[in-house]
């Protein structure tokens, strides 16, 4: 989905007066007009209706089942006992976790794809995962306090950033580079994490673990609560860059003659992304490639107009979603982290990617 709004100094065009390109709607809102794109948007309210139905399902089924008639008492805290304590206490706290990690995933992944023009750039691909994982794992160790993970994780990430866009020389038109970077800077950042976790006494690598395989199992409320507000920051600013980021398929020239600020541009995808994949690591841990293939679900349905900054969030909480649903209950009463689905479903993509020939540049 996108939106465009006239040139600085022009009138907004009322929506109705003027007729919309092919495949497009004029929306008004708040006194102005939006150019939406009508497959886009389609297919972002296709996924929210299809999150929205497996969130119902997740809080429904498990070991022990609770009707779909009772889900929706359960969760305001009514009905019977049982079955409060199953949604309310249990199944929600996981759910809203699962919304919030993969949002994030999808919206950073979308944005370093698109930056990169590379399918293969995502936090797991150039070391923000890592780099907020190694950070989050030695706070845990060194500092056992609620925040600390969070805090360091995106200290972590942007160290990551930092380091692979300064020595591959940029991230835009040097995306192959800036992707063999982040892989070496990734692989550096993974072997502090297993060191830290080598010296660490028993009991404190054991409480740091579940930072290493990405779990949504007994998240810290806290560290869902500062993802959530720091997703309600960085989503609107990657919808903005989004429409931003399609200009930057041109030649630098052409797009610094519009008025757009090349190295700004850049510089907002790297944080936004640093941020985003930083509290979804300190939430969750790793969850790996997802923001692989969420991306490329939301651009297939999107179409190639636009860059699906709401429809990759969708679709990466709806993956999310159904990793932890299948972990939980496919090999119930053992449970498989979420982070293990996810790398068994997206390990096929990655290798399909790597061996055809058009995985070096996106259109």
């Amino acid at each position: 989905m996108t939106a465009t709004a006239p040139p600085a100094g022009a009138t907004a065009p009322t929506a109705g007066t003027a007729p919309a390109p092919p495949g497009t709607w004029w929306l008004g809102l708040l006194g102005r007009s939006l150019l939406v794109d009508r497959r886009a948007l389609t297919a972002a309210t296709a996924l929210a209706v299809l999150v929205v139905a497996t969130v119902a399902v997740s809080l429904a089924v498990g070991t022990a089942a609770v009707p779909l008639t009772r889900t929706l008492p359960a969760v305001v805290g009514a009905g019977e006992p049982r079955d409060v304590l199953l949604v309310q206490q249990l199944r929600l706290p996981r759910v809203a976790a699962g919304l919030a990690v993969g949002a994030a995933l999808g919206v950073a992944g979308v944005l370093l794809q698109t930056l990169a023009r590379n399918r293969l750039a995502t936090p797991d691909t150039v070391g923000l995962n890592d780099g907020a994982a190694a950070f989050a794992v030695a706070s845990v160790v060194a500092v056992p306090m609620s925040l600390a993970p969070s805090a360091s994780a995106l200290v972590g990430s942007a160290t990551a950033a930092a380091l692979a866009v300064g020595l591959a020389g940029g991230a835009g038109r040097r995306g192959y580079r800036f992707l063999v970077v982040g892989l070496g800077v990734g692989a550096a950042l993974g072997a502090v994490t297993q060191l830290v976790l080598a010296r660490a006494p028993i009991d404190e690598a054991n409480r740091a673990f579940p930072w290493t395989i990405g779990s949504l199992n007994s998240r810290a409320p806290t560290a869902v609560a500062v993802l959530a507000v720091g997703l309600a920051v960085a989503l609107p600013v990657a919808v903005v860059l989004g429409r931003q980021l399609r200009l930057l398929r041109l030649a630098d020239a052409v797009v610094l003659g519009l008025g757009q600020r090349v190295g700004r541009i850049r510089l907002g995808v790297i944080a936004t992304a640093v941020v985003a994949a930083g509290l979804s690591v300190a939430t969750a841990g790793p969850l790996g490639l997802v923001a692989l293939l969420a991306p490329e679900i939301a651009r297939k349905a999107a179409g190639p107009r636009v860059v699906p900054v709401v429809g990759a969030a969708l679709a990466s909480a709806l993956v999310v979603l159904l990793a932890d649903l299948v972990g939980r209950t496919v090999a119930a009463p053992v449970e498989l982290p979420a982070g293990i689905v996810t790398a068994v479903l997206g390990g096929p993509y990655l290798l399909w990617l790597l061996l055809t020939t058009r995985t070096r540049r996106m259109p």
